[in-house]
């Protein structure tokens, strides 16, 4: 059975505690209870959306490692993981703290993934490790992302010939910030598949550093 604890949405801002990598929890939005996962002998137990249950690790056919960002917190990292009856199940590395607040858990959540690769290598099933999005999805980003820098270049040549300086400066500014953001995106989320012993560190949140000695 599956227990919850008293506070879920305490929990939502220590998730891991007491048990580092077996377990976490974070709240997708404000409404609803927090979204827990932990890491059993028996296999992953979850509970999201009003659902729960234990799946034994030799269970789970695929795990989808992907960055995304959003306006409130571009640091945003996410977990796609696949049991073999279709069912999916969705982690996150932020977690909704007030309506103008996402709190990251970047610690908690690379701590979680990590062993739970772990668990699935030992287990010896047969997973799909993937990272990034869909192929055809990051086809069309990195079409956008050349439409509009073909746009810009234009817009930039004609504003430097017609002697519009600040509307030229202007594009910049905007190439810069647009390239920084889409690039990034299209750069971390580029199809791939990967392996147990070697996680994409760009799709995940960075190890943490050691203390100063």
């Amino acid at each position: 059975m599956f227990e919850l604890s008293p506070s879920p949405t305490e929990q939502a801002t220590t998730a891991g505690e007491g048990t580092p990598g077996t377990r976490y929890v974070y709240k997708a939005s404000l409404v609803g209870s927090a979204h827990e996962f932990e890491l059993r002998d028996e296999g992953l137990s979850w509970q999201a959306r009003g659902k729960a249950g234990i799946w034994p690790y030799a269970d789970i056919v695929a795990v989808r490692l992907s960055y995304r960002p959003m306006s409130m917190q571009s640091r945003r990292f996410r977990a796609d993981i696949e049991h073999r009856s279709g069912q999916r199940i969705t982690a996150f590395s932020t977690s909704w703290h007030t309506v103008v607040l996402m709190t990251p858990q970047d610690r908690d959540y690379r701590a979680f993934i990590e062993q739970l690769h772990a668990r699935l290598k030992a287990a010896r099933g047969t997973v799909a490790l993937v990272g990034g999005i869909g192929p055809m999805t990051y086809a069309g980003g990195c079409l956008l992302l050349a439409l509009v820098a073909i746009a810009i270049a234009g817009l930039l040549a004609r504003a430097v010939a017609t002697g519009e300086f600040a509307g030229a400066l202007f594009l910049v500014g905007f190439a810069a910030l647009f390239g920084w953001q889409m690039g990034g995106f299209v750069w971390r989320n580029k199809p791939r598949l990967y392996t147990f012993d070697e996680l994409p560190a760009t799709l995940l949140p960075p190890p943490p550093r050691n203390p100063a000695k």
